[in-house]
């Protein structure tokens, strides 16, 4: 499998902004991070292997990704529930990671692998046409106008989302805040790869199925913000 990038890989400066730890880590967390992290994570350093089932040590009929899983409650719900599936999950920040490493080892999942940085690195390293799905749940919004330029859709993100998905395969995407949800919309809407899956209202205001209502998720509703719930398919 070809693994010519058809952009410029993306920088980290490009995709990663603010803290990699928050509170202190207790120290079950820690041996997590130092023990079961580096057995899980992928090195870049590698050439990727030309089918990525492959990195798993169980037998897996398709790949997914998550960029930004937080504490990795929507990771950890759908390879609890799909075993036949493999999933990558991308997370910068230390915190999330160990909550995602405690779940992943208390429910001996074995078709997980994990990144522990920003995810413009992984994004150039995958294949092409190699994955099924790939969400980005909440993702930061960067509110503010002089700060647009720090959210992780942007054109460029949008070509190496098409390279790295396979024809028929779908980038889900949601947020809370209405300005970008437009900016999704936008982005996606005028790639020639993708087109949005809605065919009706209920199609975007409700979850798709099988979608796991996060803490964050919990919490908007409580605070009475609507959720996008955007799905792309890649053409």
């Amino acid at each position: 499998m070809s693994q010519r990038v058809d952009s410029p890989p993306l920088s980290r400066s490009r995709t990663f902004f603010g803290r990699r730890k928050g509170h202190k880590l207790r120290p079950r967390q820690v041996q997590l991070i130092e023990t079961l992290l580096p057995k899980l994570a992928l090195d870049l350093e590698d050439p990727p292997p030309a089918d990525l089932r492959t990195l798993f040590p169980v037998s897996v009929d398709e790949v997914g990704l998550e960029i930004g899983f937080g504490g990795g409650e929507s990771m950890i719900a759908q390879a609890r529930d799909l075993p036949r599936s493999g999933f990558i999950g991308v997370e910068p920040f230390v915190n999330g990671m160990a909550k995602a490493l405690a779940a992943i080892e208390s429910e001996g999942l074995r078709n997980i692998r994990l990144h522990f940085d920003d995810a413009g690195g992984l994004l150039a390293w995958l294949p092409e046409r190699s994955l099924r799905q790939i969400d980005l749940i909440y993702p930061d919004p960067w509110p503010k106008r002089r700060h647009w330029k720090r959210r992780f859709v942007q054109d460029e993100t949008v070509v190496q989302l098409a390279r790295i998905l396979r024809p028929g395969g779908e980038f889900r995407f949601v947020t809370d805040i209405a300005d970008y949800a437009a900016w999704t919309l936008q982005h996606l809407l005028r790639s020639p790869d993708f087109e949005w899956t809605a065919q009706r209202a209920d199609d975007w205001r409700k979850p798709w199925p099988g979608f796991t209502h996060t803490r964050y998720h919990a919490k908007a509703a409580r605070e009475a913000r609507v959720s996008y719930f955007l799905v792309f398919r890649r053409l």
